[in-house]
């Protein structure tokens, strides 16, 4: 675990707005929970895989071993991508926007997939709008198979998704 003051050494303050926006320093705004959102994209496809949050420790991580780690809302611990499943997200790309409170991760993905359910990306299913939407229409599925067995990978662990 990174001590505080190797994370204030890595990260900036946030001094002006003109620093945040404009400056070389990273100065990561992270929320009152102490959390930064993070997209996560297939670096060749651009499909997005993910969106998870990082504290400073997942940050950290992330920079000093270019593999993602997050933090895990449900486990409440740090998460490191692929630790259990095999499936490690090497960072080809870090970005972090205009302000400074959203992280985007390019990933190159082992497995081919990042959803713990199984499919490649965690956005496997299409919500119909508009003139698609009926009434009572389901969620549309568009992957139609999964890329690995989640009970043959995980086992007995526990589901992270919470009701």
């Amino acid at each position: 675990m990174s001590s505080p003051s190797e994370n204030e050494n890595l990260f900036g303050k946030r001094v002006t707005v003109e620093q945040v926006e404009e400056g070389r320093d990273l100065a990561p705004k992270f929320d009152a929970a102490g959390l930064i959102p993070c997209v996560t994209t297939d670096y060749a496809s651009g499909e997005v895989l993910m969106v998870a949050v990082m504290n400073r420790e997942a940050l950290t991580k992330t920079i000093e071993t270019g593999e993602a780690h997050y933090w895990s809302r449900s486990r409440q611990q740090l998460w490191h991508k692929g630790a259990t499943s095999g499936l490690v997200q090497k960072v080809v790309e870090m970005r972090i926007d205009d302000d400074q409170d959203c992280v985007w991760l390019r990933v190159a993905i082992a497995g081919g997939a990042s959803c713990h359910v199984g499919y490649r990306s965690c956005f496997y299913r299409k919500v119909p709008v508009g003139a698609e939407r009926v009434a009572g229409t389901a969620l549309e599925f568009l992957e139609q198979e999964k890329a690995f067995d989640p009970k043959a990978v995980y086992g007995d662990a526990p589901n992270p998704t919470q009701l």
